[in-house]
């Protein structure tokens, strides 16, 4: 199985002329991004899923070069074996391993494990509806990590029940929903706010990690729905500090 990409596309047909070409065979278990099929779209080029795609001579004289490496980076070196200090940014293209969006899927990675961490602690002192919460946020951290590998955009989305607009709204007004003020953390308040509270700082950073990765040196940025979910994300853990202090989980 193999990702196929806009760039990778690109790469594949700059030798083909656009005009001529109606139609593209990729094999069935093959990913085909999003915007490589906007680009096949723009350019009257049928996308055809088949179990084994038949090779021109030419063709197979190409792929012979093609095998003799494994490897390419993103500057267009072709390497045979994956170097120690690089890793997989897509596909085979290789990059540094302190490449902004590999440190961003590190972060990501570090939020996960937290949130099992959490859901330990919260099974331990029988937090059950806690830790059922939690799941829900595990599932989402990993669908946007999914989003950003693939290069896929993420979708419209809803979390314990709240919209985008309405975890801002519940994070910013919570005197109006929980009858309690903004507040400073303290050890005082239990094991579980802390934790929440611990969540919501990583989730932070992992939300100007995600800047760092898909801002452009002239200040451009992509993947703003991968920003806008990690900041919605903090929102909410915000939120469940409230209902935990305000007794919302020990309701039935």
């Amino acid at each position: 199985m193999s990702l196929i990409t806009e760039s990778e596309l690109r790469k594949r047909l700059k030798k083909d002329n656009l005009k001529e070409l109606k139609e593209l065979q990729v094999l069935k278990k093959d990913i085909v991004t999003p915007s490589a099929k906007s680009f096949l779209t723009e350019h009257n080029i049928e996308l055809k899923y088949v179990d084994v795609i038949e090779e021109k001579k030419d063709e197979k004289e190409e792929k012979v070069i093609i095998d003799e490496y494994k490897y390419e980076t993103i500057f267009g070196a072709h390497l045979k074996e994956k170097p120690e200090h690089m890793t997989h940014l897509k596909g085979n293209t290789l990059v540094f391993k302190d490449h902004n969006r590999i440190l961003f899927r590190g972060k990501v990675d570090t939020l996960e494990s937290k949130i099992l961490e959490t859901q330990i602690l919260c099974n331990k002192l029988g937090e059950a509806l806690v830790i059922k919460d939690l799941q829900e946020i595990l599932d989402f951290v990993r669908r946007i990590l999914r989003c950003e590998v693939l290069e896929e955009e993420l979708l419209e989305f809803n979390l314990q029940g709240m919209t985008k607009e309405e975890l801002r709204e519940k994070s910013h007004y919570p005197e109006k929903y929980f009858g309690m003020s903004h507040f400073t953390p303290d050890y005082t308040m239990g094991e579980v706010v802390i934790a929440l509270n611990s969540l919501r700082t990583l989730t932070r950073e992992v939300e100007l990690s995600a800047l760092k990765a898909f801002k452009n040196e002239y200040g451009m940025v992509e993947r703003v729905d991968i920003i806008r979910a990690l900041n919605r994300l903090s929102s909410l853990f915000w939120i469940m500090m409230f209902k935990y202090r305000t007794m919302k989980y020990k309701q039935k």
